[in-house]
């Protein structure tokens, strides 16, 4: 076989396996079939011209090996995983979001933190580092990445983690829209990347919304907060519109729950009324502050009010959201699926899942081939199709509407 007929020339690293956290393997199974499929079309592809000798491991039934992190008494735990990684390209999926796990210490119940789930990564990691030939951690919510920068005398725990994790051998760090992404500073000879969801959010938002127009008059990109203004500025870059934004006015003389309170949230930007809105951030935590936003749009004129979030992580429940859904402040909220989405969330009539199990494949398929990621982490070219694909199905009626999936 002549190897430029494969994946561009470039044979896997090695045989490719995936390991899924505890309480990560419903969206690690989905990504293991998306990935089965990828090399199932490669394989017809290549016909004849497949070398079992050359490509060893590359076509198997499942990617997957399976692990635990079984507790003592004491709640002390190890890492254990039950079948041979000697050889591959692991890839450890964790979320360190998912609260729904527990444990039990001295017989009393404890809920994961965080912290505990990143024990057991280092667990796992630990377990396999020394026979697997690369070891790869995908951690879609980067671990404590909202204490990212130094303001005061505190800690800078993401940075210290990923410090951490590039010193046990880690050689790739796969994240989704970090709430900092320059935290990746800290290991700057080591590798990490960082993925934006913008393009499984405006498929999303398509195959949901066929009343939407995506011109300037009828359509604007808004920024909650300073801190979001280059995920939106893309995102309104891609379907030409302007873009807005606002600003959190705070009470700088009082400090409450360790935060200084926010007084108002004061708008910048054209004038929103009879326009769709978007609002764009990474994640909502108590959404307190994406709700006010979304207050203060309709408050303006909104004709629609849209929210993409990569992480809903709703720390303080839906009573607020199902309130102001059935207020009329917002239509919907778009997020995805990379952590934790309890079934109470997905039974929400305002809910909408935006899939990223292909995209992590994608990414992860690459990643193995040693290729380039370039078109993965700027799909602009992708967005604009999609985008072109809806407007012609506008000016037909959406009478033969499938948007492509890549």
């Amino acid at each position: 076989m002549e190897l430029k007929n494969l994946k561009n020339g470039h044979l896997p690293v090695a045989p490719l396996k995936l390991c899924a956290m505890p309480g990560f393997e419903s969206f690690t199974e989905k990504v293991n079939d998306h990935i089965l499929r990828i090399r199932a079309n490669e394989l017809q592809r290549l016909g004849e011209q497949y070398d079992s000798s050359m490509m060893s491991g590359y076509h198997e039934t499942s990617f997957l090996t399976s692990c635990s992190c079984p507790r003592f008494g004491t709640g002390e735990a190890k890492g254990m995983i039950h079948d041979s990684v000697r050889g591959t390209d692991l890839f450890i999926l964790t979320d360190v979001t998912n609260y729904s796990l527990s444990y039990t210490v001295c017989g009393q119940i404890n809920h994961m933190s965080p912290d505990d789930h990143y024990q057991n990564l280092k667990r796992i990691i630990a377990t396999a580092i020394s026979g697997a030939r690369r070891v790869n951690v995908v951690m879609p919510f980067l671990y404590e990445s909202r204490q990212h920068k130094r303001a005061k005398r505190e800690s800078l725990d993401c940075a210290l983690a990923l410090e951490e994790l590039s010193s046990m051998g880690v050689t790739n760090i796969i994240t989704f829209d970090a709430h900092d992404p320059r935290v990746q500073n800290s290991i700057p000879l080591h590798g990490m990347d960082n993925f934006m969801p913008t393009y499984q959010f405006i498929q999303a938002l398509f195959q949901r919304d066929h009343d939407l127009k995506i011109d300037k008059a009828s359509m604007m990109i808004i920024s909650p907060d300073e801190g979001a203004i280059d995920r939106a500025a893309y995102v309104a870059n891609n379907l030409g519109v302007d873009m807005g934004m606002f600003y959190k006015r705070r009470d700088y003389s009082t400090v409450i729950n360790g935060k200084n309170p926010i007084v108002a949230h004061e708008f910048l930007g054209a004038d929103v009324t009879g326009k769709t809105v978007i609002i764009v951030d990474d994640m909502i935590s108590s959404g307190e502050s994406m709700l006010d936003t979304a207050r203060e749009l309709k408050d303006r004129g909104a004709d629609k009010v849209i929210i993409l979030c990569t992480f809903g992580l709703f720390t303080d429940g839906y009573q607020k959201f199902d309130e102001f859904h059935n207020r009329g402040y917002f239509d919907y909220v778009v997020t995805t699926n990379l952590i934790y989405c309890p079934q109470e969330l997905l039974d929400k009539p305002w809910y909408v899942e935006a899939d990223m199990t292909r995209f992590t494949a994608r990414i992860i398929d690459t990643l193995n081939h040693d290729q380039t990621m370039a078109d993965l982490m700027a799909p602009t070219s992708r967005i604009q199709k999609l985008v072109a694909q809806y407007n012609e199905a506008r000016k037909n009626e959406f009478t033969q509407f499938k948007l492509d999936l890549e």
